[in-house]
């Protein structure tokens, strides 16, 4: 009988891969078949929701993110779309031949290694040296983020294993950091880690200049403890390639195949999922009456809301006094 395109994805996933599903993810296949129904009924019976996906690939992103629980991956699912909703201009059309895109892909500004760590996991590289911020605006900056983790998102294994993230600021400038509006900044940053079915595990910063360790202290103190206690800073690559695999790192960074090699083969990789990518355009979401929120971001202007933007148009301001080496 021929196998569908999930049950080939399944069979592929090595034995290491769903031993990490089982014991991370309380992931087996009652447990699945369960909460894929489940999950598929909601979205039908949903009066908000337009041409969802129902396939097993896309919906396990949001079951697997939550650990098999259907409420909060319903929710998270909601976040998502809500998110492509609310910033169209970010999180749309992202189509990896289209010419900015596709330049920032090939500057090398953002890709995933190849290899994968001794746990399963993908290594997506952020390369500050990668990005012209006089060139490119700060929707392009986060299309190329999106359409990085949207790829990523398609794998089976990453949704299981999770994601390690590597960010190399030498090169980083004023520009970079100004290219910003610092409302939208703060409204993107706080959403994303909220509606982004996906498992970050660690986040690396190498190469760090001191006049930006504050501002990083600053949002460290706006993400939540989980993430907060995942990132970790260091001055020169040499300690960097002792918490990351080398062989998942460029060898501009410590690593053995040069960023460039590796950035050819992500690029594979973005053409391969380049109409699953674009057809995520067709699901809409009507309205995010659905979603269940502690506090508003809008609402809450008395709070952390209004303080988090007033902070950071602060923080623009400053940096336009700063100089990098």
């Amino acid at each position: 009988m021929k196998q569908t395109k999930e049950q080939l994805a399944n069979s592929e996933m090595s034995e290491h891969i769903l031993k990490i599903a089982k014991r991370e993810l309380r992931e087996d296949k009652c447990t699945r078949e369960q909460s894929l129904e489940q999950l598929r009924n909601w979205i039908l019976k949903h009066e908000d929701l337009r041409d969802v996906r129902l396939d097993e690939q896309f919906l396990l992103r949001f079951l697997r993110c939550k650990k098999y629980s259907v409420p909060m991956a319903q929710q998270t699912l909601l976040k998502y779309l809500n998110v492509r909703r609310t910033f169209p201009h970010m999180s749309t059309q992202l189509d990896f031949l289209e010419p900015k895109l596709n330049d920032i892909i090939n500057s090398g500004y953002i890709f995933a290694s190849p290899k994968r760590d001794k746990n399963g996991r993908r290594v997506v590289i952020i390369n500050a040296k990668g990005f012209n911020p006089k060139i490119y605006s700060s929707s392009d900056q986060a299309r190329a983020h999106f359409l990085t983790y949207e790829c990523l998102m398609e794998d089976q294994a990453t949704q299981i294993c999770g994601l390690i993230h590597v960010g190399d600021f030498a090169g980083v400038t004023t520009s970079h950091v100004t290219n910003w509006n610092p409302t939208e900044f703060a409204r993107v940053f706080k959403w994303s880690e909220q509606s982004l079915p996906l498992r970050h595990k660690e986040i690396h910063l190498v190469n760090v200049p001191a006049t930006l360790k504050w501002l990083i202290d600053f949002v460290k103190g706006h993400v939540s403890s989980k993430i907060r206690n995942r990132l970790a800073l260091y001055t020169h690559d040499k300690e960097l390639a002792k918490h990351v695999d080398p062989a998942c790192l460029p060898q501009e960074l410590g690593g053995q195949m040069p960023l460039k090699a590796m950035v050819e083969l992500w690029k594979d990789e973005l053409v391969a999922k380049r109409e699953e990518i674009l057809n995520l355009d067709k699901i809409a979401l009507l309205s995010d009456r659905g979603i269940l929120r502690k506090s508003s971001f809008n609402a809450d202007k008395t709070n952390n809301g209004m303080k988090f933007v007033t902070q950071i148009e602060s923080i623009e301001g400053s940096f336009r006094k700063l100089d990098f080496d």
